[in-house]
């Protein structure tokens, strides 16, 4: 007895099908696996023939072989539960054959219930591709999966239902895609509940409206950290492509929190002791996406910057440069995007009081020196905007009347991304910060006297080509949120503003 059943597997962020061959033959009682499935797949085994005998089906006391095609794609996870414990019943006849067009997908509880998995939306999508018409997924995955627009999904409870369904007996209702609407479905912290600080919410106004990446440095307690946290929420509303995306990531990843599309922008902070694979990706089997793949199209906050290890730090570099994490490993190889906004947070000295008004310091100089260098200047280089963040006065922290809204920075960031889509219709370009070398002139054009000061500013600063490069693309951003079409001589000093604090902390 034979028969076939379709699935889907997923590689890196594509899905590709999966033909699950089911061969019961005479013989001793043996329930065998191929086709490079790795340990959750073999004990696919086990669940299945539970959940047969807890659901009212008789398992077969013969010989059965189950083949997982293409033989050579390695196979992971649990969710070919439910496929394989269909070609059985259908190698059994207890259903009829299904046809090739239908694809199933899911993990089995021992009672027969089917829970959900991960990746069930880069498989939906690529479902289309491979001739899958219908796709049959765990319920609680149903509207993740609805959102690819080119296959009929239905949401499974249970084998009961599913057989019945299979049967004719009791049709299972498609799942409705939810439109897509556009709106945040997030409240993030507001703008609003920050005293003082101008300096810094204007950089961080620059960051979100050109995606540019901003250091934070500062005494303890004077708000690094309440700042980063308020830039998702005056970051413009993701599109549909970005949406898509993001959930893709957190799908493989298993962080999905949600059944359907992410609507809000991801913000990842990770914690010091973070490893440079848990950065940038890895695993023991397949890589799998790490945290600057999660904070793809958001926000990665690494607070207390050069308490990071070294490697994890220095790992950044190529992503940051690229929007592009390549993870290799012995089980193979993935890129991930990684297009993010970088707010790195840290203390002047191991005190934190290095510089402030009115505490005095209680390092040496070669304690602060020590410290300062575990952020190295490649690292630095990568980052555009470097702000001092200092105590707040009294009066300030103490006034009734809070600061700006993120309402109306907001307004401000979104009339500038909407020049840059104008500016960068046609292309894969998205804000300022990703324009490439071969743009720059183009886009970046200097009146004559932006032009002296920059000249002049490059070589009293020893600014490298890649600072060059991103100071430019800082002072483009500021002359779009001051509606200039071209980068006038306050947008290029407001930039180089944001450039020197580096030579005031690492002199050396």
């Amino acid at each position: 007895m034979f028969a076939k059943i379709m699935s889907m597997g997923i590689r890196v962020l594509d899905g590709f099908s999966i033909t699950v061959e089911a061969d019961i033959a005479p013989g001793l009682p043996q329930f065998t696996i191929v086709g490079l499935p790795d340990s959750a797949v073999k004990e696919s085994a086990e669940r299945v023939r539970s959940a047969m005998k807890n659901t009212g089906f008789d398992f077969p006391a013969r010989r059965i072989t189950i083949n997982l095609a293409p033989a050579d794609q390695k196979k992971t996870g649990p969710v070919y539960d439910l496929p394989v414990l269909l070609s059985i019943l259908a190698a059994m006849e207890y259903i009829k054959p299904i046809s090739p067009d239908s694809a199933f997908l899911g993990e089995l509880s021992l009672d027969g219930e089917v829970r959900p998995v991960n990746g069930v939306l880069s498989m939906a999508l690529s479902a289309g591709a491979c001739g899958i018409k219908k796709l049959y997924v765990p319920q609680e995955n149903a509207a993740e999966a609805a959102v690819a627009e080119n296959v009929q999904v239905f949401g499974v409870s249970d084998i009961g239902a599913l057989v019945k369904h299979l049967k004719g007996e009791s049709p299972i209702a498609p799942t409705r895609g939810v439109p897509f609407t556009g709106e945040a479905g997030a409240v993030y912290p507001d703008f609003a509940d920050v005293h003082g600080q101008e300096e810094a919410r204007r950089a961080l106004e620059i960051a979100a409206a050109g995606g540019h990446n901003v250091l934070l440095i500062g005494p303890p307690g004077t708000g690094k950290s309440m700042l980063a946290k308020r830039l998702p929420g005056i970051l413009p509303v993701m599109s549909r492509e970005e949406s898509v995306e993001t959930t893709q990531l957190y799908s493989i990843a298993g962080c999905l929190k949600q059944n359907g599309l992410m609507t809000e922008r991801p913000f990842r902070s990770p914690h010091h002791t973070s490893s440079a694979s848990a950065m940038t990706g890895g695993g023991g089997g397949t890589p799998r996406p790490g945290e600057i793949s999660l904070a793809h199209n958001g926000v990665l906050f690494l607070d207390e910057l050069p308490e990071f290890r070294r490697d994890t730090k220095e790992a950044l570099r190529q992503p940051l440069e690229e929007g592009l994490v390549s993870v290799t490993r012995a089980a193979g190889s993935a890129d991930y995007p990684c297009n993010l906004t970088l707010v790195a947070a840290m203390n002047p000295c191991p005190c934190g009081y290095f510089g402030h008004p009115t505490r005095q310091c209680t390092c040496t100089p070669y304690a602060i020196e020590r410290y300062l260098q575990k952020v190295s200047g490649p690292l630095l280089d990568r980052i555009d905007l470097h702000v001092e963040v200092l105590p707040v006065d009294y009066s300030e922290i103490s006034s009734s009347q809070g600061g700006e809204s993120s309402a109306a920075i907001r307004a401000r960031v979104e009339k500038a991304r909407e020049i840059q889509r104008r500016r960068f219709e046609g292309t894969d370009i998205h804000c300022n910060a990703q324009i490439p070398p071969k743009l720059l002139r183009t886009v970046c054009k200097c009146t004559d006297s932006a032009q002296e000061l920059l000249k002049d500013a490059f070589a009293a600063l020893g600014l490298s080509a890649r600072a060059y490069d991103r100071l430019l693309k800082t002072a483009r951003t500021i002359a779009d949120l001051a509606g200039s079409e071209l980068v006038d001589e306050n947008a290029i000093g407001e930039a180089i503003q944001y450039r020197t604090l580096d030579r005031k902390y690492w002199r050396n």
